[in-house]
């Protein structure tokens, strides 16, 4: 069972200028895994809410001292755990959540992918084939920070006892970051298909990775990335760009000539 704490505040911390992170208490099994919620902003102001959570009146005025919240995500099957409390408190913005997310919660949602036309050369959305939570993974371009949901676990090296047992031999992480083995084995169902979009994934030019619960890691999070990937069994082609990409010429009003790269991994302006 998990729960959450109402009288708990969120821990908040700035992760570089447009990102912010909020951790809420996620307690199941005798462990606090926290639910990270990470606030993505844009150049003009306008936020991206990645992961809903039981927010607070004093949540609410932080989000909206960071900027304007516009977009919720929720970007996997699984974390329909604060859905419901998460959408009471932030009406307004759009609910944007893969398929199959509204016939699991109830909540009318929106597509996630292909991700809106405003977030255009600034977040881009990764679909992860071959896995059974539909999860997506964003990439927030200015900042150079990915963000997942459950792809990957990253918890404190101070953690003891229990919760570092349960982490190190039970989800079978022993350097505490990784591809947890219950994903390992019960998540992906098309290995080949998964790692296609681990090899996309790693294309991104991403220095910091924020994952859904507990520690971001805010620097070479890349090489932590690949180094994960080894760990659990998988074998990654490297950063390189996509042997097959369609580039489509889009004027604008103004004359300006913008490139849209269009691939089975991704949608993003070149």
């Amino acid at each position: 069972m998990i729960s959450s704490a109402n009288n708990d505040f969120a821990r908040t911390r700035k992760i570089v200028d447009d990102v912010l992170l909020m951790s809420f208490p996620m307690r199941a099994l005798g462990i606090d895994f926290r639910r990270n919620v990470t606030l993505l902003r844009l150049r003009d102001g306008r936020l991206v809410i990645h992961s809903s959570a039981p927010f607070s009146e004093r949540d609410l005025g932080v989000i909206k001292d960071f900027g304007e919240p516009v977009w919720l995500v929720d970007a996997t099957l699984m974390h329909d755990t604060f859905a419901k409390k998460g959408r009471a408190a932030l009406i307004g913005p759009s609910y944007l959540a893969p398929d199959g997310f509204t016939k699991a919660t109830g909540i009318p949602t929106a597509a996630l992918f292909p991700p809106p036309s405003d977030w255009a050369g600034e977040i881009d959305v990764l679909r992860i084939d071959g896995i059974r939570t539909n999860e997506h993974a964003l990439f927030h371009r200015r900042s150079r920070t990915l963000v997942v949901a459950d792809l990957f676990f990253s918890f404190p090296r101070q953690m003891r006892g229990w919760p570092r047992f349960f982490v190190r031999h039970i989800m079978r992480l022993p350097r505490l970051f990784g591809v947890s083995v219950f994903f390992r084995r019960l998540m992906i169902r098309d290995k080949q298909a998964f790692m296609r979009s681990m090899n996309a994934l790693l294309r991104w030019d991403f220095e910091r990775l924020i994952v859904a619960h507990w520690e971001p890691i805010e620097k070479d999070a890349k090489e932590a990335v690949e180094q994960a990937l080894r760990d659990g069994g998988f074998q990654c082609d490297g950063p390189q760009r996509p042997d097959s990409i369609s580039l489509l010429e889009v004027t604008s009003d103004g004359g300006r000539v913008r490139r849209l790269a269009w691939t089975s991994e991704g949608i993003g302006l070149a």
